[in-house]
């Protein structure tokens, strides 16, 4: 199961980040060009501190990571555990769809007695 590839407290931090609007819009933003986590916090009606909890949570979820260029954190958004989070969906997706196709077998079956 996927959920062995990046560990149950894993995925539930990934989920858990991703479950608030600004910190999707900051991971989105991120996955297209780095940014400052002050230019971060010019874009939210939010105080700098609160963008830097936001980020924070991102980056213990692994979504994120930081580096210091002098003056400056820079945020980059981490495709890798994006990409193990989509393989953990497209795994409930794989049961869901098993799911799906019991259900078909099932209603394909005739019903006891029934002679077509």
């Amino acid at each position: 199961m996927v959920v062995d590839w990046i560990g149950q407290d894993e995925a539930d931090q990934i989920f858990a980040a991703l479950a608030d609007a600004t910190r999707r819009d900051i991971l989105t933003r991120v996955l297209r060009q780095e940014a400052s986590v002050s230019r971060l916090a010019e874009r939210y009606p939010m105080s700098f501190a609160a963008v830097q909890k936001h980020v924070a949570v991102l980056e213990r979820a692994t979504l994120v990571t930081k580096e210091r260029r002098g003056r400056e954190q820079i945020v980059r958004g981490d495709v890798g555990t994006i990409q193990a989070a989509a393989r953990l969906l497209d795994e409930y997706e794989e049961i869901w769809r098993g799911r799906i196709g019991r259900i078909e077998d099932l209603l394909a079956e005739p019903l006891p007695g029934d002679v077509s």
